[in-house]
């Protein structure tokens, strides 16, 4: 029986994560040092994507430009798919989602995707990686006007929503800006970056790690879990929900005939939300008294999302690597 277990492949960047939630339970960042973790992750992120671009070359960033339909397919997960999926989830009420939660479960389904976990996740699984970054940030900079559009449609707020640029000029900022100057640089730095593809993976999955400890620390210090059982919406709801959009991701590139590379895409930027994103939104759209229970569907479907795709990225990237070697 040893002997089985022994041969049983263990996933380490999964045992890191589940290290980083453990951490982030007994030792959740608040205070001053919430705002100094919130910074080194941004700077963190900032010079991931600065070796992006140093590592893609010029062609390789045009041609991830170039895929529209992928770039489609991922847009129309993420504000078709998901949006259609959340007012299906009326029916779990009352039986299984109160009103306030549905509320929560629906405005999740609006948000935009994750730019930095799925690129990273991508970057992980073999996938392509320039098409990534344009899907991605794309999904956010069109979020800022489709999700505010979507939650006039589909839901009832008070007041009408404002779009806050800063929000743009975050992802500018933060991905587009460190990205197009390791293009610049990238003739002096590439043969390094090259070398030490090492530097590279190590950020890819840090930034997933800090992305997970800082989201985590977060509902801690909120006392979020106090609020309402979580389990009928982890097991019944965002589990269910996360499963089916992996589905359809992958049924959508299936139907469009992509290659590995550009499905790898689709299945990672077209089945997450955004937590970053949604946060802010949802400050603008509920105010703060109500927040609380509207963020807790996407609070935990941002957790749950990080850990299935870590592992699915990782059992790729495994499955992958034999392709790679000729073996």
């Amino acid at each position: 029986m040893l002997q089985r277990l022994a041969r049983v492949p263990i996933d380490t960047f999964l045992l890191a994560l589940l290290a980083v939630v453990a951490l982030a339970a007994l030792f959740p960042a608040s205070g001053t040092v919430g705002d100094l973790l919130s910074i080194v992750t941004k700077v963190a992120i900032a010079l991931l994507f600065f070796l992006y671009g140093a590592r893609l070359s010029p062609t390789e960033a045009m041609h991830g430009l170039r895929r529209w339909r992928l770039h489609l397919l991922v847009l129309a997960a993420t504000f078709v798919a998901f949006p259609l999926l959340g007012l299906a989830a009326s029916a779990l009420v009352p039986s299984v989602l109160t009103p306030g939660l549905y509320t929560g479960v629906l405005f999740l389904c609006l948000v935009p995707s994750t730019v930095q976990s799925s690129i990273a996740f991508t970057s992980i699984a073999h996938g392509n990686v320039p098409a990534a970054i344009v899907s991605a940030s794309l999904s956010n900079i069109l979020g800022i006007v489709l999700t505010p559009l979507l939650v006039v449609l589909l839901m009832h707020t008070t007041g009408a929503p404002r779009i806050d640029a800063s929000a743009v000029l975050d992802i500018v900022l933060q991905l587009l800006l460190p990205f197009v100057a390791g293009q610049l640089l990238r003739r002096w730095l590439a043969p390094w970056v090259h070398r030490h593809a090492l530097v590279t993976k190590a950020f890819d999955r840090g930034s997933i790690l800090l992305v997970v400890y800082t989201a985590f620390s977060m509902s801690m210090t909120e006392h979020i879990w106090s609020t309402v059982s979580p389990w009928r919406v982890v097991a019944v709801v965002c589990a269910a929900l996360l499963a089916i959009m992996l589905g359809v991701t992958v049924g959508m590139s299936r139907l469009a005939r992509l290659n590995r590379a550009d499905a790898v895409v689709v299945l990672f930027c077209g089945s997450k939300k955004s937590l970053a994103s949604g946060l802010p939104m949802a400050l603008v759209f509920f105010g703060t008294g109500a927040v609380g229970l509207i963020m807790l569907p996407l609070m935990i479907f941002h957790q749950i999302q990080l850990f299935v795709c870590a592992v699915i990225a990782s059992r790729m990237s495994r499955m992958d690597a034999p392709e790679k070697t000729g073996a």
